[in-house]
Order: C-alpha cells, then structure tokens, then sequence
C-alpha cells in the first residue's frame, strides 16, 4: 500500500489561521510597516496563498478589521446579563469589554489605533463597529432610566449622549489598562465604575445635576472716552485743539508757556 496522503485543511480554517497571524502583526507594526512575506511566514502559508485567499494587503486588513469589531460588540452584547439591575448590567458590559481588549491587545491596537489612521474605509469598519456599541449602551441606560422614572416614553436622545460619552471614555481607559502593568480587566471596569455611575446613578434616582444658572456677561466697564478741547481753549498741560492727556503735564513741559515761580 503506499504512503497515506496528508489530510488538507479546510480553507475556512487555514483563513482564519492567516487572519489570526495578520491582527498580530497589523496589531504590532501598523498597516504600512505591516509585511506580506513576515504573514504568511506567521501563518505557515507561502505569501502566494494569502493572496490566494484574500487578494491584497487592504483586503486582508478590511477582513481582519471586520472580524475583530464583530468580536468586541459579540463580547459586549454576550456579557449583559439581563434581569441585573441598571448598574448591574452596565458593570457586567463593562467587564466583558475590558476582558475581551485585555486578552487581544493587537486586534484592540488595530481596531483602535491603527484602523482609524490608515484610510477612510477602515475608519469606516470601525465607525460602524462603535456606533453599535454606543446604540446597544444607549438602549440598556434607556431602559433603566424609564424604569426609574417610571416614564415609558422618555426619549433615547436625552442619554445619547450620555452612552457616547460612557463608551468613549472606555476607549481611552482600554488604551491606559493595556499600557499600564498589572491592571486588570476587573480593575479598569470598577475605575470606570467609579467614574461614571454616580453621575448615573442619581439621574436613574431622578437627581440629574444642572448647571447654575447663568448671570450673564461679566459687565465690562467702559473706557474712559479722550476729552476733545475746543479750539481756543488751553488747559494747562495741553497744546490748542490737543486731547488731554491721562496724567497732567507739567507746565514747563508745553513749548511758550513758563515755569511757576518757586517759592522762597
């Protein structure tokens, strides 16, 4: 009998065997200092076949910036647990999303960083990703602040903002945990926490803060207007037709006009 033939890998798993070498090195030098040949060689692959399977260097990269972004939302959504309490499920969303960044800090370097930078249609992929996640964090602060209101029809747009604001700054603390030695996932939730759920939480108790109200423009005195002198007219220390000066001139000091005589 001969020799038995090598099994071949399924093309499916042998792409996401390219895609999982490619986030690395996207995640590590960028796109541009990104290398084909250094890829494949991750990959096991000759460079020919990635080519083979996904086209070009931007195709790979769409590819793997896709898959990554459905990864964090697919995180994101899997981690609120419903039936928790408003700060509940936000702390539970916000575990998921510190968990899945710190266990891939490449695909997060790309899709945070390197994505956005590169060109419009990567900064595309990402947009599309984080408008999702900003709908999803709009919807859960809604809900929990209808039930707190006891008002089915408050409007999402009064925490839109809101949302944007809370997963911005999850963005900014994702990059700060992954640079900073031993913080974990648990710990930059719990910061986050911390941060934004006592403004929250009195908005849900029907506390929300205004602003003071506001006095107006600071009055602003005005400027002391120059004291024309009509023609024929000298004061002391000002020639004719002159403006009168802030500090008087002495009288010396005007051409044709004598000195006092001192005393003594």
């Amino acid at each position: 009998m001969g020799a038995g033939k090598t099994k071949r890998m399924p093309r499916a798993v042998r792409e996401q065997q390219m895609l999982d070498a490619a986030v690395s090195v996207f995640g590590q030098r960028g796109y541009m200092a990104a290398s084909m040949d250094e890829i494949a060689e991750l990959a096991g692959v000759s460079k020919p076949l990635v080519y083979l399977y996904l086209n070009s260097k931007d195709d790979l990269f769409s590819a793997c910036v896709r898959r990554e972004a459905r990864a964090l939302t697919e995180a994101v959504r899997a981690g609120v647990r419903p039936g928790l309490s408003a700060d509940g499920q936000l702390w539970s969303g916000l575990r998921a999303f510190f968990t899945h960044t710190a266990r891939n800090p490449e695909a997060w370097r790309m899709l945070h960083l390197h994505a956005r930078t590169h060109g419009e249609r990567f900064a595309a992929e990402v947009a599309a990703m984080r408008e999702e996640i900003v709908a999803f964090v709009t919807q859960l602060i809604a809900v929990a602040a209808r039930d707190a209101h006891r008002d089915p029809h408050l409007p999402e747009d009064e925490v839109a903002g809101l949302a944007e604001a809370l997963v911005g700054a999850a963005e900014s603390l994702a990059d700060w945990a992954g640079a900073t030695e031993g913080v974990t996932a648990k710990q930059a939730a719990a910061t986050l926490m911390n941060f934004a759920w006592a403004g929250l939480g009195d908005l849900m108790g029907g506390r929300p803060w205004s602003p003071p109200e506001d006095p107006g423009p600071e009055p602003v005195a005005p400027a002391a207007p120059d004291r024309v002198v009509p023609d024929g007219v000298v004061p002391d220390g000002v020639v004719p037709g002159g403006v009168v000066p802030d500090q008087a001139v002495p009288d010396q000091a005007v051409p044709g006009r004598a000195a006092p005589a001192q005393a003594g």
